[in-house]
């Protein structure tokens, strides 16, 4: 998952983008309302945990803006309010879910997991790449009938290009999807997982499914 957090208490969100990104899944973190509507206006999430009170906007502001500017990304809400009529005003102003502080990250998580599944009519539901397949919702990759095991990062890396089959897509492109937005390293570690994963899902079986194109990245192809 590709997760844009929109939460101004700076310990609860370190805590859940640590958590996210141990699970595997890239975690764009941002502290105030009008920071989280720019991010949700212009990069690709596959759904964000948006807090209600914030500073600079609220969470039903920007959560309206999107809706406005036809962003339907899911969104889940967060709140220490506990009341019916501000859950009401959430799901009337277009969130998918809603979700009362305290609460615990094991529950956060199976609720992002089932909004994917929801929202996952315009995803493929399983990926294929000439013999090669991949489920995102059960994590598991297969070449033919046999099981590939891949770390999360190394699955992260795969599903973006699969997702992006045919297409040239840049280092720059995979670290922004795959890894985590604080990250400040060097752009050639995907150079590094993309040898992992060629190790793991071409050479035992002699194909070869992804070629790099010098000078810009690289291309997920069917094995001729």
């Amino acid at each position: 998952m590709r997760v844009l957090l929109v939460e101004d208490e700076v310990p609860l969100a370190e805590m859940v983008r640590r958590g996210l990104t141990n699970e595997g899944h890239s975690v764009h973190v941002v502290h105030d309302g009008l920071s989280g509507l720019a991010a949700a206006s212009t990069h690709q999430h596959d759904v964000v945990v948006l807090d209600i009170m914030l500073p600079g906007l609220s969470g039903y502001r920007v959560l309206e803006r999107m809706r406005a500017a036809s962003i339907w990304t899911p969104v889940l809400m967060l709140t220490a309010k506990d009341g019916e009529y501000d859950e009401a005003d959430a799901f009337d102003l277009g969130a998918d879910d809603y979700l009362i502080k305290p609460f615990s990250f094991v529950v956060l998580l199976a609720r992002l997991r089932a909004l994917l599944r929801r929202s996952g009519d315009a995803r493929p539901a399983v990926l294929n790449v000439g013999t090669l397949r991949l489920d995102p919702a059960r994590h598991r990759v297969h070449r033919g009938d046999t099981e590939i095991t891949l770390t999360p990062r190394e699955f992260g890396v795969l599903e973006h290009l699969m997702r992006h089959a045919g297409e040239v897509v840049t280092k720059t492109d995979i670290l922004r999807a795959v890894w985590d937005a604080h990250y400040e390293g060097e752009v050639n570690v995907v150079e590094v997982y993309v040898g992992y994963l060629r190790r793991k899902i071409d050479t035992p079986f002699g194909t070869r499914s992804i070629d790099t194109v010098r000078g810009v990245g690289y291309r997920m192809t069917e094995p001729g």
